[in-house]
Order: C-alpha cells, then structure tokens, then sequence
C-alpha cells in the first residue's frame, strides 16, 4: 500500500473509532445513570433481571467500548496486536450475529409463544400497583395499555386473580374504554374494558419498524466489514513497513 494510502486508511479508521468510542462512553454512562438513579430500568419481563434496558445499554457500551479502544489505539500507535486482537473480535461478533439472527428466525414461532408465556407470568407475579417511580412494570404497562387501546397480553383476562388482587377479577383502569375510563373503573364491568390483547398490535408495530432496523443492522454490519477490511489492511502495512523501513507498494 501507498504512503497516502496507509495514511488515508489510518486517518478515517482511527477518526471514526473515536467516534465510535465517544458513543460507548455515553450509552455506557446512560446504563450506568438508569441503574444507580432509577435502581434498574424497569422491564416487561422482570422475571429476566438481565433483560432490562439498562443491562442492554452497559453491555453494548462495554462491547462497543472494547473494540473501539483496540482499533483507535492500534491504528494511531501502529500496534499490530491491538489490530488483530480487534479483528478477531469484530468476527467473533459478525459471527455472534448471524447466529442470533439465524436461530430468531428459524425458531420464531417458538419464541412468539415463549415470549406470550414469559410476559403472562411477568403480570402474574411481578406487577405491583404500590411501587413507585416512573419506570417501574406498572408504569409501563399503563402506558402500553394506553397507546395501544389494549388490555393484557393477548385480552383482559390476563389480568384475572394475578398477586397484586389474588381473589378479584379486575384489571387497570386504563383497561377501560375512553368513556368510561376513570379511578376504579378496571373493578367494574368487562364491558368498560378493551377487548383485544397488547401483544398483537405491538408485534404489528414492530413488523412495521422492520424497514428501518434493516436499515440500522446494516450499517452496523457495513461499519463491521470496514472496521475488518481497515484493520488487516493496517496489520499487513505496518508489518511490512517495519520490514522495509519505509512505505512502499506491495507491486515493487
């Protein structure tokens, strides 16, 4: 490779790692800020700590942050362990990847009913009208009930003798229908209540979102191949340039 080219490689590589890196910093210090301000970022599936929105953001942030600091360090200080150390991880991720993706689809209808499941028993056993804060399974139950015009995850049963009212057949009050809807109606009449369930109209929402996560997955898996194609580009530049000293062309 060319001396212009090895510095043109170099440059956008490491500027945009930093970049990258700057991102990790923010989204880890948001996950960081939801945990300690908010004791855990509430989730549909409390059952599953793990899954909360917090977790997922210091997770991804720490991911993120990893390769990042690897690639940036590596292309700035020429160290061609950094480099490889960052390839090796970004295929181990793409790998990573096309398996998640790959199971999802092929087990779908698998997990559709697990997730049904998984969000019945997160209403059964972990909703709590008493907690407070904004962003507990309450709240947000609410607020899907609310946008959606939907009761429960697949009707207004589901909310029938769960541990929050054992005995009673009640749901919350932004079950009800807009006309009727005011404190105390969920104890009334099946009638005052939506009849379809929540998780219909947020898996059509989500189908309808589908463009633009494909979108998103691929610039993630553009900026992956780059990061792979920049970082052996580099890898070989530098091991050859301290071979001859000096930049200079494979072709010669």
């Amino acid at each position: 490779m060319s001396k212009s080219g090895y510095t043109c490689v170099r440059l956008v590589f490491c500027w945009l790692n930093i970049l990258l890196w700057l991102t990790a910093c923010a989204l880890l210090g948001l996950g960081v800020w939801m945990r300690i301000s908010h004791d855990g970022y509430a989730t549909l599936l409390p059952q599953y700590e793990y899954l909360s929105a917090d977790i997922f953001a210091i997770g991804i942030g720490a991911v993120v942050f990893t390769l990042t600091f690897l690639g940036c360090c590596g292309s700035w200080f020429h160290n061609r362990c950094m480099l490889i150390m960052y390839f090796v991880l970004v295929i181990v991720l793409l790998v990573a990847e096309i398996i998640c993706g790959t199971t999802a689809f092929v087990f779908r209808e698998g997990l559709s009913h697990t997730l049904r499941e998984e969000l019945k028993n997160g209403l059964l056993h972990h909703y709590n009208i008493t907690s407070k804060g904004p962003y507990n399974l309450s709240v947000i139950w609410d607020h899907i009930q609310l946008q959606f015009r939907c009761c429960g995850v697949e009707g207004y049963e589901d909310w029938y003798l769960i541990d929050a009212w054992p005995q009673e057949r009640w749901v919350p009050d932004t079950c009800c229908l807009p006309a009727v809807r005011e404190e105390g109606c969920g104890k009334t009449d099946a009638d005052n209540w939506y009849e379809g369930g929540c998780y219909g109209p947020i898996y059509r929402w989500f189908v309808n979102k589908l463009a633009t996560i494909g979108v998103v997955g691929l610039i993630i898996v553009f900026i992956q191949l780059y990061g792979l194609i920049s970082s052996m580009l580099l890898f070989c530049t530098i091991k050859h340039r301290r071979r001859s000293r000096k930049y200079k062309s494979y072709d010669s």
